[in-house]
């Protein structure tokens, strides 16, 4: 599952911040923040795209890189709160 949501964010990012460039390779664990695919304004509009599309919620104390910065880092991120989302 984790595969199919890196993919999905990939797109997003890819269509939303890259303007749909096919050239930029960046991998699952690369920084976005780092490597200036994605802004801190750019964050705001990832964490609404989350939120509709996994159906999930993302609180205040959530937005940090360790949840949001790379691939890997947000689909271990939806996976964990879809499965305390489902225990709730």
């Amino acid at each position: 599952m984790a595969t199919t949501i890196q993919q999905q964010v990939r797109a997003y990012i890819r269509e939303n911040f890259l303007m749909g460039a096919q050239d930029l390779e960046f991998g699952d664990a690369d920084s976005l923040l780092d490597r200036h695919i994605v802004d801190s304004t750019g964050i705001l509009e990832l964490i609404l795209y989350l939120e509709e599309s996994f159906g999930v919620r993302v609180l205040d104390a959530e937005m940090v890189p360790e949840n949001l910065d790379s691939l890997d880092a947000i689909a271990a991120f939806v996976q964990r709160k879809r499965g305390s989302e489902a225990q709730a």
